[in-house]
């Protein structure tokens, strides 16, 4: 059978390889949520599921201390319910060191092929996952399919190509013979064996559990390591069902189910700080803010790290050639997710004196306000901003915005959503401010508030997005600039900071998206995290290459 898997899906993981050299666009599985891809009935049939698993227990095979956990509400008002297996931590620590011992000495083959057809079974469930993902993290559907199934889905895929291509730079096997006289030589066996690290621990977070995620989970189990996903509190399901789905291949392919495991718990008996400081864990896999972030770093212990934290992301605005299309794709970016993203901008940097258009000079408050109309034409219908403004997942995030005071050009209230009535909204606010703000400016504020920021000059506009940069992290920025010395020195300033640049952006195409097989999410070269998704870094500590010697005597000569 893991022979099997290996053989159905290779064509797949040569594609992948290739993407991953190329960089050019590829994906493996599709982004539309179509009943000609997925068959005519999957959003029912994936309604009815989701239905189904309301107020149920939602079993899984693995060690558990018999006692059920959990404690979610969907951000558009609906008490899910859901309970999962909760589980002692040393006795799962057991169950799983048990459990890898056969699954580190299989070959990389079967592990890929176990790894491929997991992706392959979550794609199938895509529509199932997507209502999962809308009603735990707050996302419109499209972006719950999206986001929570095929682009995820992709992400693993691309961490799994990496990680195959990794562990195939060294051969299994190889002969080793060297002269050391006329008619003499030592000849060697060796045998070059990949040696995971041991378990790996990935700690979700609430607004994408699943594309966050699915990248440690596979990068660690591709390269022969246990993992344990601890999904955020408030948003389990999409995890549970990942892992559900990681048995069933895991046990049909002949190894325990423990291999891969969830530790579930509720915000008010955590459980993330015992499994990061617990001594079997090798490998931990963060996602979420600074400050958690930033602990994780500091009590891991002997375990390797990769991080994705908060940080503070920029627009600059130089000179455009019309300031109509910048402004509808920098209010769709705004919009989206209710600024739910950790690439969503958050300062937006503007000389005080204006800007340069192909139309003639346009003036700060003039730049200021063609983004506010942008936001308004987004969100003035109502079916319309409910998509794209989904809910907010956290009442602390909507608290936070509506704390947020001065000089507001746009006011964040919520909007009524048309499908659930108790659903929590806020819409976009957006404030004025000055480069000496930094109070405001250079903290994250994550979620639906913007700053306008008035610079002296596009210059200082750049000093101050890389300087925060540098000293908070960021994680994307927009450039719009007419005049290639201003785009060459903001490249320099912002990439120095390690942050990705976009120039121009207008059309369909976001500051927001990052894409598998071509972009670097994240950079790790500033504080918003030490490892991007994905490169080879990404999976070279996961585990080492351990070589065996075997002597092979020479030929005795044979007297005449």
């Amino acid at each position: 059978m893991t022979a099997c898997f290996f053989e159905r899906h290779q064509e797949k993981i040569e594609s992948a390889i290739n993407a991953i050299q190329d960089r050019g666009f590829y994906s493996a599985y599709p982004e539309v949520p179509s009943g000609k891809i997925y068959g005519e009935n999957a959003k029912s049939d994936g309604k009815a599921f989701f239905d189904s698993v309301i107020g149920s227990e939602f079993s899984l095979s693995q060690s558990t201390n018999g006692n059920w956990i959990g404690d979610e509400s969907s951000p558009y008002g609906i008490n899910l319910g859901v309970s999962y297996p909760d589980v002692d931590i040393d006795d799962l620590m057991t169950s799983m060191n048990a459990a890898c011992q056969a699954w580190k000495k299989s070959s990389v083959e079967t592990r890929v092929g176990c790894a491929l057809e997991i992706l392959d079974r979550l794609n199938k469930k895509s529509f199932d996952m997507a209502f999962a993902v809308m009603h735990t993290t707050g996302q419109g559907f499209m972006m719950a399919f999206q986001a929570g199934g095929p682009h995820a889905q992709d992400r693993g895929l691309e961490a799994i190509a990496y990680a195959y291509k990794a562990m195939l730079d060294c051969p299994s096997e190889a002969t080793w013979k060297k002269q050391v006289g006329k008619d003499d030589f030592v000849t060697l066996d060796k045998q070059f064996r990949v040696v995971p690290r041991g378990i790996g621990l990935v700690i979700g977070c609430s607004t994408f559990p699943t594309w966050n995620s699915y990248p440690g989970l596979f990068a660690s189990l591709v390269t022969g390591n246990g993992v344990i996903v601890k999904p955020h509190p408030k948003a389990i399901l999409p995890s549970a069902m990942t892992v559900r789905v990681c048995q069933e291949v895991l046990q049909e392919a002949g190894f325990d189910a423990n291999v891969v495991t969830l530790v579930a718990d509720t915000e008010d008996a955590p459980k993330t700080e015992a499994l990061v400081k617990h001594d079997a864990v090798s490998i931990i896999d963060y996602t979420g803010g600074s400050a958690f972030g930033e602990w994780v770093e500091a009590n891991s212990g002997d375990a390797i790290v990769y991080t994705e934290k908060s940080g503070i992301n920029s627009i600059i605005i130089d000179s455009v050639e019309s300031m109509r299309p910048v402004s509808g794709n920098l209010g769709f970016s705004l919009c989206l997710y209710s600024g739910q993203m950790c690439t969503t901008p958050q300062n937006i940097f503007v000389p005080k004196d204006g800007i340069q258009t192909a139309e003639g000079p346009m003036s700060f408050d003039d730049v200021a306000q063609s983004i506010v109309k942008s936001v308004d034409w987004m969100l003035s219908d109502q079916g319309r901003a409910n998509e794209v403004l989904g809910a907010v997942q956290n009442p602390a995030t909507a608290e936070r915005a509506d704390g947020v005071q001065g000089d507001v050009l746009r006011a964040g209230d919520g909007i009524e959503h048309a499908m659930f009535p108790e659903a929590r909204t806020r819409s976009i606010k957006i404030v004025k401010t000055n480069a000496s703000d930094l109070d405001a400016i250079a903290t994250e504020c994550f979620g639906p508030v913007v700053f306008i920021v008035e610079t002296e000059s596009t210059d200082d506009s750049i000093q101050l997005a890389s300087s925060i940069a540098r000293e908070h992290g960021a994680i994307s920025c927009g450039l719009y600039s007419t005049d290639d010395d201003v785009i060459e020195n903001a490249l320099d300033a912002m990439t120095s900071a390690g942050v990705p640049v976009s120039c121009n952006l207008v059309g369909n195409i976001w500051v927001n998206q990052s894409a598998a097989f071509s972009d670097f999410h994240v950079s790790g070269a500033n504080p918003s995290g030490n490892a991007t998704l994905t490169d080879a870094a990404f999976i070279a500590g996961r585990f080492n290459v351990v070589q065996c010697r075997t002597c092979i005597p020479a030929p005795q000569k044979v007297e005449a």
